[in-house]
């Protein structure tokens, strides 16, 4: 279960909670994630090392879990997909279904912001369809679903130790379905949806420590 890694349990307050936060990471020229679209709060196993599945029903999950993705669309710069699998919508898990980012997150709730896959390497991305599939086939069905970007993050030590020759060979493996033509790689609208990301620079923690908003944020604070 998520617990104490969500901000609540009632949807009213987990927006509202998020609406601040997103604001205070905006005006500190940062952009936000929400995560784990649609919801990751009933199921218990860890997406890390199993495959998670939420049986509810499509009505449920949107007007409970996905309710703030609806209210907070406009505030959201991105969002990250769920390794779950929502069998009574796509039996894909969230991040590699077209279902879920192209007719639901984008027609239905008209989010327009970038989508993100979550880590590539966790257990619950390494199983799609009933196959196991490597990084580069992860991130094929995940792009071609509708994320803009892919993340490669918690390898194994010994892949780590490798000089990062997993992304090497993901990044590979993309060029390689590219020239197949397996995938074509950014259009117009997801180049527009990258512009949204920063693209001002952090600042340093000398001039963090005497920033109005930082100050004015702090003395906010309980």
């Amino acid at each position: 279960m998520i617990g104490d890694r969500a901000f609540h349990r009632d949807p009213q307050i987990v927006t509202v909670l998020a609406q601040h936060l997103m604001h205070g990471l905006l005006q500190s020229g940062m952009s936000n994630c929400g995560k784990h679209f649609p919801g990751h709060g009933f199921v218990r196993a860890d997406s890390h090392t199993e495959v998670p599945v939420d049986k509810r029903s499509l009505q449920t999950i949107m007007g409970d879990d996905a309710k703030p993705y609806e209210w907070l669309t406009l505030s959201l710069t991105s969002i990250m997909p769920a390794h779950v699998i929502y069998p009574d919508v796509d039996m894909l898990p969230a991040g590699f279904s077209a279902r879920w980012l192209q007719d639901i997150l984008r027609r239905q709730l008209g989010f327009q912001g970038a989508i993100f896959s979550d880590d590539l390497s966790m257990e619950g991305a390494r199983h799609i369809g009933g196959k196991t599939v490597s990084y580069t086939d992860a991130a094929l069905v995940a792009l071609q679903a509708g994320c803009d970007m892919v993340l490669l993050c918690n390898q194994s030590t010994a892949e780590s130790e490798g000089g990062g020759q997993a992304v090497d060979d993901l990044l590979d493996g993309l060029w390689q379905a590219q020239q197949q033509q397996r995938w074509q790689g950014s259009d117009i609208s997801e180049w527009r949806r990258r512009r949204l990301l920063p693209s001002v620079p952090a600042m340093d923690w000398t001039e963090l420590m005497t920033d109005p908003n930082y100050m004015a944020a702090l003395d906010a604070l309980p």
